[in-house]
């Protein structure tokens, strides 16, 4: 029902910025919604985590702790994808960040925890970010 793929990871020196991008694609349209959207990251034999997620409907924004005042999440309504600026990029940050989110036939569902990998049914296939110190 939704296909994601992310784009805009890449190496940065430390103290660099990256802006990671996600399309979305629901099938059939106007059928299905996207309630809310998140990027997540997996470091090497470390755990997914969540790092930054948008309700759709109204812009409600969830930061973890270790990006905030150095991420920002945002998403287009217009085309539908999703964003996240990182600014001050830090080697600890090197990770592959991936794309979810939560897709059903309601438009505006009860929110859970938003950066609970447990909360998103749609993921993308990740993209690579690596800083070098």
């Amino acid at each position: 029902r939704a296909e994601l793929t992310e784009s805009g990871g890449g190496s940065v020196q430390a103290g660099g910025s990256l802006r990671l991008s996600c399309s979305a694609s629901l099938r059939p349209a106007n059928t299905f919604y996207i309630g809310y959207m998140a990027w997540f990251r997996q470091a090497p034999g470390k755990e997914r985590e969540g790092v930054a997620a948008i309700v759709r409907y109204n812009g409600r924004q969830y930061y973890d702790d270790s990006v905030k005042g150095r991420f920002i999440i945002s998403r287009d309504n217009a085309d539908g994808k999703l964003y996240l600026e990182m600014n001050n990029l830090q080697p600890e940050d090197t990770a592959v960040y991936y794309c979810a989110a939560f897709v059903s036939r309601l438009a505006n569902p009860v929110q859970p925890s938003m950066l609970t990998s447990s909360s998103y049914n749609y993921w993308g296939q990740g993209t690579q970010v690596t800083v070098s110190s």
